[in-house]
């Protein structure tokens, strides 16, 4: 394993309140070589925050985003409370946005 490796993080983000400023942060962690994932919470995004520059961002960073509103499981990868948790535990960091 060389430094580089060590450097790199498994970051979790959790878009809770402001799905917007996750989506900016969740990219820009991509940076510095992290595998970054995101969880949309508590709510559908709407159209104008689906169809953000934020949004365009996540496609060029390659992440593909997780939920766990039902109502958005057609679109992302849904995680129930058990998938969500192993998640967490597996992380090397959370940030709750």
């Amino acid at each position: 394993m060389t430094d580089s490796d060590t450097d790199n993080r498994h970051l979790l983000v959790l878009a809770r309140n402001n799905p917007l400023e996750a989506m900016r942060v969740a990219a820009g962690l991509t940076i510095f070589g992290h595998h970054v994932e995101l969880v949309l919470m508590n709510r559908e995004l709407t159209e104008e925050e689906s169809e953000s520059e934020q949004g365009e961002l996540l496609e060029l960073c390659e992440i593909q985003p997780l939920t766990t509103v039902p109502g958005m499981q057609q679109y992302f990868e849904f995680l129930d409370s058990q998938a969500l948790a192993k998640r967490l535990l597996n992380a090397d960091g959370v940030i709750n946005l």
